[in-house]
């Protein structure tokens, strides 16, 4: 019996199928686009090896593109009428099962099947690849740590070239279950290992974000530029990361520069997990009071192809932001309309529903209510949910859209109280966050304290200087 480049044996198949396929894992390990034509070309030289069409289902789902996962279920369904599982080997069984769970829409019974073939085959680098990103679609921190920590044993660096990027995932893992000073050493390791893993270079670039260390972002960014900006399909959402420094330190016409330039111009992919970065950032401007309607307009004209049907909550939220940011409430609102009765629906089984009921549908609402200006609603929406908005799927980082929404419309409404609470919280854990001091600052002006908002004004402007950030133009 063959086996991968990872000592795993696989079924019957040819050599160049398995040589492709072999070549498809690096692709994602890297994050190359590459990595789609060499799915192809595995089910190319051997359309039934069970292993070639798990890891095109995998691709297909995990791209949260509503019309790739219809297309893929098809084929898939297809496969399986052409084979005997029954005569599968186990592991390729269990991916199977997991695949076809997968574009079922449980991503949470898939992940539970990939943790399964993990626990027997820890060096299975996909059942790694697909259930670290399940992970972080379902925004489940402890596994997102341990499902790679678990297997890091099974890695040795002297003997596999892939051991920096599991390095990288747990890496991400470590960060988003708090433990950065963890993360750091970690991702700086597996960077170090390969200079070009993107994923481990935007884990480092997550652990700043949320110590709010925003000018060593910058300036781990702009060291590894050549290594990061160009070459995988990941570089749009390491900007993303840089922009967000940017905003950190007061720079609005830099984040605009690459929002132009990278996330949403004249040259970008328009695919959901790219639109999703246009809209995070512009809606963080929003909030801020910057007015972008002409961008918000492009960008919600694009988000109306991805939302006519219900497949990801955490990109419906994201389209919200852009109908909002546009002035095109109606169709925020219709959105929602559909959600809800998509939430009537009978399916246990589908991840997004529950994620839709418990998360999407409110977050969505209460960004309809910033954009009428009714504050109450939104604190009145968000405050119950605010820590379970994990649950919808993304990043801390990418979520704090969410809290920095409830945390300005607590100081529109006048719920001071609650805007103390959520600046103290904030503050205590990004100390050297200069938005956090400002909003400090905002606090201190509405309680009638000018001394407290002038100094906290001017510790925000202490660690813009401090941090002496260069901002080069993007490439």
């Amino acid at each position: 019996m063959a086996g991968d480049e990872h000592g795993l044996a696989v079924g019957a198949t040819s050599d160049a199928a398995l040589k492709h396929f072999d070549q498809a894992v690096d692709d994602l390990l890297n994050f190359r686009p590459e990595v789609a034509a060499e799915s192809r070309s595995v089910l190319a030289e051997d359309p039934d090896w069970p292993m070639g069409n798990v890891l095109a289902a995998y691709l297909a789902v995990l791209a949260t593109e509503p019309d790739d996962t219809r297309r893929e279920r098809r084929r898939f369904a297809a496969f399986r009428t052409r084979v005997d599982e029954r005569a599968l080997p186990p592991r390729e069984r269990a991916h199977v099962a997991a695949a076809q769970v997968l574009l079922n829409g449980d991503l949470l019974g898939a992940g539970r099947l990939l943790a399964q073939i993990v626990a027997e085959h820890p060096r299975d680098a996909l059942a790694l690849a697909a259930g670290h990103q399940i992970d972080f679609l379902t925004g489940d921190a402890r596994m997102l740590r341990d499902r790679i920590g678990g297997a890091l044993s099974a890695w040795h660096e002297d003997e596999d070239r892939h051991y920096g990027h599991i390095l990288g995932m747990y890496a991400f893992g470590l960060e988003e279950a708090g433990h950065y000073d963890r993360s750091e050493e970690t991702g700086l390791r597996a960077v170090e290992l390969n200079p070009r893993d993107v994923w481990a270079i935007h884990a480092v670039a997550h652990t700043y974000e949320m110590q709010g260390r925003f000018g060593d972002g910058v300036r781990l960014l702009d060291e590894r530029r050549d290594d990061w900006a160009t070459g995988t399909f990941f570089n749009v959402h390491t900007w993303w990361h840089y922009a967000l420094y940017a905003l950190e330190a007061g720079a609005t016409g830099r984040a605009l520069e690459i929002y132009d330039a990278v996330l949403h111009g004249p040259d970008t992919s328009e695919s959901a997990l790219e639109l999703v970065d246009a809209s995070a950032l512009l809606w963080r401007m929003y909030l801020d009071g910057h007015d972008q309607t002409a961008r918000w307009r492009a960008l919600a004209d694009a988000w109306a192809a991805k939302t006519a049907e219900p497949f990801s909550a955490f990109n419906d939220a994201h389209a919200v932001m852009a109908y909002v940011g546009a002035g095109r409430i109606a169709d925020a609102e219709a959105l929602i309309r559909s959600r809800e009765t998509y939430a009537e629906w009978e399916r246990p089984a589908v991840t997004n529903h529950a994620m839709t009921v418990r998360v999407g549908l409110p977050v969505c609402r209460a960004l309809v209510a910033y954009g009428r200006g009714d504050h109450e609603r939104v604190v009145e929406l968000l405050h119950p949910i605010r820590h379970r908005v994990h649950e919808f799927g993304g990043s801390h980082a990418q979520r704090d859209a969410v809290q920095k929404t409830l945390l300005e419309s607590a100081l529109r409404a006048g719920r001071l109280d609650l805007a103390r609470l959520l600046i103290s919280e904030r503050t205590s854990v990004r100390p050297s966050s200069p938005f956090n001091w400002l909003k400090h600052a905002d606090l201190a002006r509405r309680l009638g304290d000018a001394g407290l908002a002038a100094s906290s004004t001017a510790r925000a402007t202490e660690l813009v200087r401090e941090a002496a950030l260069p901002f080069p133009r993007p490439r």
